[in-house]
């Protein structure tokens, strides 16, 4: 029925429906997968920058435990650390309690395990300290740093990783 209608036309207007569907193959050719492509990149897009499913990164976290950012473990060194030291020959004391900073639950039994070397390691390095370079905050920050090099080292040697992120001074007096 259309070849009849196409017959029955002037060539004006079937110069006209040749343009007209002209049109219709550059809209579905061109403008529909044109479309079509910048709503699959919209999705993908939204996919990629979604926040991720609770349920999903639980099962992940299940899968590999390292990866999970664990909480802080704080675990404190027993009693305080008390030195003396003579200054122009008056006696100064230092009194220190020793806090360590770990991640791993696990690694509080091995602390407890190897208390007595980590704090016979800490006794020699507060025992060794100028009493002066201690009054200064550089100082104290450098004798916190020695002491988690220290406290690293003994967990090194004695259970081959240093699980230990941070030596802190929860309390520090000098007399």
């Amino acid at each position: 029925m259309a070849e009849r209608d196409d017959r029955e036309l002037s060539p004006e207007q079937q110069a006209a429906a040749q343009a007209a569907k002209r049109r219709k193959r550059l809209i579905y050719g061109v403008i529909a997968p044109v479309v079509l492509v910048l709503l699959l990149g919209g999705i993908i897009i939204w996919l990629l920058l979604r926040e991720p499913d609770p349920e999903i990164q639980a099962a992940q976290a299940a899968q590999n435990p390292e990866a999970v950012d664990q909480r802080a473990i704080y675990y404190p060194l027993g009693q305080n650390f008390t030195m003396n030291y003579d200054v122009r020959g008056r006696q100064r004391y230092l009194q220190v309690q020793v806090t360590l900073m770990l991640r791993d639950s696990a690694a509080v039994q091995s602390i407890e395990l190897h208390q007595p070397s980590i704090r016979n390691t800490l006794v020699g390095l507060f025992s060794g300290q100028v009493f002066e370079d201690l009054q200064t905050p550089e100082g104290r920050e450098l004798l916190r740093q020695d002491a988690l090099r220290g406290v690293q080292s003994v967990l090194e040697q004695e259970i081959g990783r240093p699980v230990v992120e941070q030596v802190l001074f929860t309390h520090f007096v000098m007399q």
